[in-house]
């Protein structure tokens, strides 16, 4: 057993603390390649990743840098800069500690370079950059150990893609680097091991002892939630009583738009003048660091927020969570959890929102997950090739390269393991040449080859701009809406991922009229009016996430049971009669239910596949309608169904449904509208082909899309099979269409279709039919129709007129 130097048990002592077993262990351990720690929230797991570094600075002299911690998130490694800082100078330890992110200052990151900390917290993006550099030998010389905090989070992501393709170059120039992972929510721990050893060498998993169980509940609330909407509006009387009753309180969003929302929602409804801040990712740095400074001050008594609160920062004295909205995914939840009574062996308190009626469904299914440690989450596959090719210029930034080497050196990196030298060497021709239909123009001709077979940068003025578009997030834009023509007045603006399956002649809603969609041109979506009574495609204002298909099945299993005492009593009456009047989906089945509605044909399909999946499944679904005959007006997606209404009777699903068909389809429509080019800009962006940053100035987004689509048309034509385009159609793939969940839909249920016909709306299609045609009327006249609405439909559908307030508890 290593032995921890006498300043830190005395310290410990102090503190009235003792060192926790698997900080025990991680000291123990201190020389193995590579290690996961998975640890409760409050376990002490990042001091854990910490000791071994601490316990050698004390004893020995070390010169540069010893160790490199990498945080998702800027103000996490401000957060740990903070708590590390503490005990090193409460314990007389000589040891520089230093962050290094977007907000650091140009002369802090110039010293840095020159004079390196003993330890430096960064982000993915700001390591890749101190990897571009020539000095980069230098600069890591000393390096000894990587930490990477919360790297479930960055295993998701390109973020994390680019990560450890910089790992797999420090470990090139630093062969014994210590690799270390930590997090407190795994689904896989083999699978993050294996991204995190550096490949063949082994990753060991270390799991401390989860603590007590979270105190995890549903929302108590005396008006149940509306069928429709995510919101949360509804609960805003209890939330408040929540935050009055405790010290500091969380409210976790999963947009931006719905947290700004509802804190302006909120903040009208305080009428004790409570104390509330937001915080989230669009805010400005100082209001964002003036909300953080608040909340460790303990002047705050509830923080709206999002998802740039989710991990590992410790603010204040926060003891309540509460999220609004269906979490979507178990481990987000989890995290979310976390951030309450951060302490060791201590229970997390947490409240669940539901925004309406299906989601209390979801918040259940999602207890029930939590309460069973069963946490989810869906493989990513190999290696995105855009975040390869920018790794490949990084490289050349740093100076020549032999490409053997180099394949050599990304071949250890666990998302790139499969990588064959056929793939690499075709994303070295494009950062080379940009690919055969570019090779004439030398503005993508950045590689070339030294008559010593070394590559290196054509024109070395080129690393400057390299280095400036370093980076895989992309800007989730709008776009304008504006009637067509020259000097057309705006409409307003929509999310650009649905402008982006937009195909010519689609209506859609807009500032509450029907519009057709005509175009999009440098980022303005052209429409024309349109006399239609509802939209083709309506939309509703949902959240990005989709859920999860291990949440998905859950649902579909608690259909199963006989009756739910863990639901509210208005939910278990409503699936109770939709039980009596039709039946509900089941594993392994696929149902479908048509009726009649105001003279249209409403075929609801159950899926389960997850928003993006179930948009994509209406509109292939609706274009093989056509094909066959049948006549579809419009159709709407959720997480749980598709809703399409038109002329005619599906009497025979299972030809449409079939898999082939639905993929020829899916070719077809991506050929024919502009998810193809949304997606080939992220990831020509990515990838090196489009800057975003210039020198002198930024790119608009206008300008940026502009080239884009010249770019896309053009080797469309005169190159399809182009290195960018394969990586397009892969990504869209598994990106805004989600077709990899209709495959598995189309897998799982086989020819076990059940279409069930009925004569009028059936309960579980009620809330959808408050979803088409939505006019989006401002102020109270929209919430009296939306109810009178919502009572309409539901005694459509057989359910009595509820009460205006209705106790209930969940037995959690």
């Amino acid at each position: 057993m290593a032995i921890l130097p006498h300043i830190f048990t005395d310290w410990f002592a102090s503190k009235g603390w003792s060192i926790h077993p698997h900080q025990q262990d991680m000291l123990d351990r201190a020389d193995d390649p590579a290690l996961l720690l998975i640890a409760p929230t409050g376990g002490g797991k990042t001091l854990a990743g910490f000791l071994p570094t601490l316990a050698d600075l004390t004893q020995n002299d070390h010169a540069g840098m010893h160790t490199l911690y990498i945080s998702p998130l800027k103000a996490l490694a401000a957060d740990i800069k903070r708590n590390l800082r503490t005990p090193v100078e409460e314990m007389g330890i000589d040891i520089r500690i230093e962050d290094r992110t977007g907000d650091t200052s140009q002369t802090q990151k110039k010293r840095q370079r020159a004079d390196p900390p003993h330890i430096l917290l960064t982000t993915p993006e700001s390591l890749a950059l101190l990897t571009s550099y020539e000095d980069a030998p230098r600069m890591f010389a000393g390096l000894k150990r990587v930490i990477v905090d919360e790297i479930h989070a960055l295993a998701e992501s390109k973020r994390g893609d680019q990560m450890f393709l910089a790992l797999s170059r420090l470990q090139a120039l630093r062969p014994d680097l210590k690799r270390v992972g930590l997090s407190a929510t795994v689904e896989d721990p083999a699978a993050i091991a294996h991204l995190l050893a550096k490949h063949p060498d082994p990753c060991d998993i270390l799991h401390a002892d989860p603590g007590p169980p979270p105190d995890i509940k549903m929302l108590v609330t005396d008006e149940p939630p509306p069928w429709s909407g995510s919101g949360g509006k509804y609960a805003i009387p209890a939330v408040l009583e929540e935050v009055k009753k405790h010290k500091t309180t969380l409210i976790f969003h999963n947009t931006r738009a719905q947290a700004e929302l509802y804190f302006h929602n909120i903040w009208l409804a305080n009428e004790d003048q409570l104390p509330i801040g937001i915080h989230h990712g669009s805010l400005d740095r100082q209001q964002r660091e003036k909300v953080e400074q608040a909340m460790v001050d303990g002047h705050l008594k509830a923080i709206v927020c999002t998802g740039t609160l989710d991990l590992g920062i410790d603010w204040g004295d926060v003891d309540l969570i509460i999220q609004v909205g269906a979490p979507k995914n178990v481990k987000r939840l989890v995290q979310r959890i976390g951030r309450a009574n951060h302490r060791y062996n201590a229970p997390s308190k947490a409240l669940l929102v539901p925004a309406n009626r299906f989601e209390v469904v979801e918040c259940v299914a999602a207890l029930d997950a939590v309460h069973a440690g069963a946490l989810d989450g869906d493989p990513r596959g190999p290696g995105p090739r855009d975040v390869l090719c920018q790794h490949i210029l990084i490289r050349a930034c740093a100076g020549p390269f032999d490409a053997g080497a180099l394949f050599n050196e990304i071949s250890t990196t666990g998302a790139y393991t499969s990588l064959s030298r056929a793939e690499f060497d075709a994303c070295l021709d494009f950062c080379a040449t940009g690919g055969y239909a570019l090779r004439a123009y030398d503005q993508w001709k950045r590689l070339q080859q030294r008559p010593d077979g070394q590559w290196q940068l054509r024109d070395p003025r080129s690393a400057l701009r390299i280095r400036m578009n370093i980076g895989t997030i992309q800007d989730t834009d709008t776009v304008k809406v504006r009637w067509k023509g020259r000097g057309g007045k705006p409409l307003g603006e929509i999310e650009e991922g649905f402008a982006a399956t937009l195909t010519q002649g689609d209506t859609f809603l807009i500032g509450g009229q029907i519009v057709r969609y005509d175009s999009l041109r440098e980022m303005t979506v052209q429409v024309t009016r349109d006399a239609a009574k509802k939209p083709k495609i309506a939309t509703f204002l949902g959240t990005k996430f989709a859920t999860s298909t291990q949440l998905s099945h859950r649902i579909i299993e608690m259909f199963q049971q006989d009756s739910w005492p863990a639901l509210p009593p208005h939910t278990s009456d409503w699936l109770t009669l939709q039980r009596e009047v039709s039946r509900l989906p089941e594993p392994g089945r696929l149902l479908i239910e048509s009726f009649p509605h105001d003279n249209r044909i409403h075929t609801a399909v159950y899926g389960f596949a997850g928003r993006n999946a179930m948009q994509t499944l209406g509109l292939l679904l609706t274009k093989r309608m056509e094909e066959t005959g049948l006549n579809p007006l419009g159709f709407l997606a959720t997480d749980y169904a598709t809703l399409i209404w038109g002329l005619d009777k599906i009497t025979d699903p299972a030809p449409l449904f079939d898999i082939d068909a639905l993929r020829n389809g899916l070719d077809t429509w991506l050929a024919g509208n502009a998810v193809m080019k949304r997606t080939f800009r992220a990831s020509a962006t990515i990838a090196g082909l489009i800057e975003r940053n210039l020198p002198s100035n930024r790119k608009t987004g206008r300008q940026a899309t502009f080239s884009s689509d010249i770019l896309y048309d053009t080797l469309a034509k005169y190159d399809p099979d182009h290195l960018m385009l394969q990586i397009t159609r892969q990504e869209a793939m598994r990106g805004l269409v989600d077709f990899g969940r209709i495959e598995e839909m189309c897998a799982r249920i086989g020819t076990r279709i059940d279409l069930i016909e009925h004569s009028r709306v059936t309960p579980l299609a009620a809330p959808l039919m408050l979803e088409v045609g939505r006019v989006p009327i401002k102020g109270l006249a929209e919430e009296k129709l939306l109810a009178e609405e919502a009572e309409r439909l539901m005694t459509t559908a057989g359910l009595p007129p509820e009460p205006k307030k209705k106790e209930w508890r969940v037995p959690f």
